[in-house]
């Protein structure tokens, strides 16, 4: 099935909201420091999603192990298009470039793009993508010390919509509301196989 790639996010004219799932530790001192700290490993690619219920889908409502705490993540608009244009698809799409022109732009790649099918609440796909978005090297670095505005731990809201899930009365109104993100760009629309 061909799923519809565009950006679905909550954002307002300053930030576009993303989610990340974490053990306490490291959430707890996101929280403290809005930014990570420590506990945080910058060794490793870190991936940000802007559907907070693919995220949901992801972490098993912050049930999963070392993905308990959800956190919600506002980033500057400047740092969020700035980070769509610099990502590489993780696999080729024949639409967008040849696979050696690919492989050469991976390899040297520090922003990725994925698209999985975006979710519901009880965890079936619908018809559109969700984007991930993973970062490493000096662009996450980068991203950790200027690019987040705010880091919110939606942790006690997600376990109480999980419950009201459960037990079938989970409103989506109660939800966070998220719409279609205007990426004009047509480059980088073109790149991350977005039609």
């Amino acid at each position: 099935m061909e799923y519809m790639k565009e950006v679905f996010a909550q954002y307002d004219r300053r930030c576009v909201r993303v989610y990340q799932a974490y053990n306490s530790a490291i959430a707890a001192e996101a929280v403290a420091l809005q930014t990570f700290g420590e506990s945080f490993n910058l060794n490793r690619m870190t991936w940000i999603k802007p559907s907070f219920l693919w995220m949901m889908y992801r972490s098993n409502w912050g049930t999963k192990k070392n993905q308990e705490c959800i956190l919600a993540i506002d980033v500057y608009q400047e740092t969020f298009e700035g980070l769509l244009a610099k990502a590489v698809l993780t696999s080729p799409d024949a639409a967008g470039c040849d696979g050696l022109q690919w492989r050469r732009d991976f390899e040297s790649a520090e922003v990725y793009c994925q698209w999985d099918p975006d979710r519901n609440p009880s965890g079936a796909p619908i018809g559109r993508a969700a984007i991930q978005i993973g970062l490493k090297g000096e662009t996450l670095s980068e991203f950790l010390r200027t690019g987040i505005h705010r880091i919110e731990d939606l942790t006690p809201s997600v376990r109480k919509w999980n419950e009201q899930r459960k037990a079938g009365k989970l409103s989506a109104k109660s939800l966070p509301a998220e719409r279609l993100y205007p990426l004009t760009n047509q480059a980088v629309r073109k790149r991350l196989s977005m039609k």
